[in-house]
Parts: structure tokens; sequence; C-alpha cells
């Protein structure tokens, strides 16, 4: 689809037309067009935060993390409680790695979202997640180096220890035979030391290695651990307080099978709760994926 020159023309055109203007180039992915659209709408109009969160839509498309975070934040300043705002903004922030505010951010957009009955589908609830996974993942490495560079220090401390002993035991004045007898069990000691430490480390070593939580724990609505799990006629477990909204929200059927539900045919499943709850009481790590 090509649009005619006079399509372009924006000098005679209001703060609303420019932004009509941009939200057709948008649509059409000339996003660098549709940016000078709804530029020239904020210098007509500076106070309509709608223009800035469209144009930092586009900063988001364009991957221009830095300007989308700017004109989400000036956005969020002319209107607190702008669903896109914060949902852009948690957005930008994740790509930004600043992610316990893509958090904040996205978490906010969610609430609004819920409280404005808005309907972004699993997009906002999507973007969170990656945002919790992905602090999730870094907090582990460091976790797991940390307890790495520990089990290393503490095996090169007892054989510097040993050295130091034997070392010690060797300037002494004693006869060959005694010191050897001395050094042999001080390496003994030692080896049973750091045999003792290792073992220590080698029972941690199922948490030591990247922890994640099975997928069959998890919501098929909200991929989070279930908290309240029910399930439906089709034999199908999801959680309580994510498939009502559902059913609320979108429609009465079951999200996977589309058979028609409703919501006095959710049936407590106690099963699956036994072994989430058995689960999280050996990782209370869990709580925080």
């Amino acid at each position: 689809m090509k649009m005619s020159k006079h399509m372009y023309s924006t000098v005679n055109l209001s703060d609303k037309e420019l932004k009509e203007q941009g939200n057709r180039l948008y649509n059409l992915r000339k996003y660098e067009d549709a940016i000078n659209c709804y530029s020239k709408a904020i210098i007509k109009n500076p106070d309509v935060a709608l223009y800035f969160t469209n144009r930092a839509l586009c900063y988001l498309k364009l991957l221009k993390w830095e300007q989308a975070c700017t004109d989400c934040r000036r956005a969020l300043d002319m209107d607190s409680n702008l669903v896109k705002g914060h949902f852009f903004l948690g957005q930008a922030l994740l790509e930004l790695g600043s992610l316990d505010e893509s958090i904040k951010h996205l978490q906010r957009a969610l609430d609004l979202a819920k409280e404005q009955k808005f309907n972004f589908g699993d997009d906002i609830a999507s973007q969170l997640r990656a945002a919790r996974k992905k602090r999730f993942s870094i907090q582990e490495e460091k976790r797991i180096s940390q307890e790495i560079e520990l089990q290393t220090y503490l095996n090169r401390l007892l054989r510097e220890d040993k050295e130091q002993q034997i070392n010690k035991i060797r300037l002494d004045e004693c006869d060959n035979e005694s010191c050897n007898k001395k050094i042999l069990e001080i390496e003994a000691k030692c080896e049973m030391y750091i045999n003792e430490l290792n073992s220590v480390f080698q029972k941690v070593d199922e948490r030591r290695r990247k922890r994640e939580v099975p997928d069959y724990l998890c919501g098929k609505i909200s991929f989070e651990i279930l908290q309240e799990p029910v399930i439906t006629p089709s034999g199908i477990t999801y959680d309580k307080k994510d498939l009502e909204e559902h059913l609320q929200r979108v429609g009465h059927f079951d999200p996977v099978t589309r058979v028609k539900l409703t919501q006095d045919q959710l049936i407590p499943n106690f099963a699956m709760k036994e072994v989430v709850d058995a689960f999280l009481a050996d990782n209370e790590w869990a709580l925080d994926y």
C-alpha cells in the first residue's frame, strides 16, 4: 500500500490529526515517519500523555530503549495511572537490564489493567514473567559462582595451612624419621579435611545446578507456580485466580480445549496442591521464581 505525498504533509494539521496520521504510519510499520508525526503533535500540544506513549511504542519497535524510557516517564508525569506508560517503560527497562524497576512498572501496569478492565491479553503478564525470570537467572548465576568460589578458597586455605605446618617441622631440629612421620600425619589430616569439605559441597551440588520450576507445577495461563490449583472437566489444571479471571474477561470456555466452562464446574485439585507444597518446602527459592 502506497501513501500519496499529500498524506505526508503536516504543515496545517492539528495535533489530533498529526496523531491520527502517526497511527496510520505506525500500522504501516513506518516507525520513523510515525515518530515524526507524534513529535509534531507534541510540539503543538505537549500536555497529551497519549502522544508520548505512542511515540514510545515506535521507539520500542526500533529498539531505542532510552528514548522509549524518556517518553514513558514524561507520560507518567502527566498521568501516573497510565497503563501503557508503565507497560512500555517496563519493557524498555527490561532490555536495559534495570530489572527491579522493570518489574515494578510491569506489575503496576498489570494491576492497573485489571482495575481499569483493559484487556491486554497475556502481553503484560508475559513481560512480567520474562523480567522476573531474567532477574532470577542473574541471581542464580551469582549464587553458583559464589559457591564455587567459596569451595575453591577453602581448599586453598587447607593446602596452605598444610604447607606451613610442614615447613615449620622441617625447620625444627628433629631426626629424619621423626620429621617424616609428622609430615605424613599432617598430609593425611589435610587430605581428610579436604575430602570432608568437598563431600559437604558435593551434597549441595544439586542446589548448585541451575534451578528450574517444573512446567507441570506452573499454571497454563500465567505460567507461574500454582497457588490454588483447580481442575476442569477437560482434566486440565489451572490456577484458580487465573482461570476465574479468564472466565470473567475472555469467555466461558476452557482456555486449552475451548470446551464450554463455567465457574461452578471447577474442582479443587488437592493432589496437585500437595505436590506444589512439598516442592516449595524443599525449594523455598521457588517463591521468588
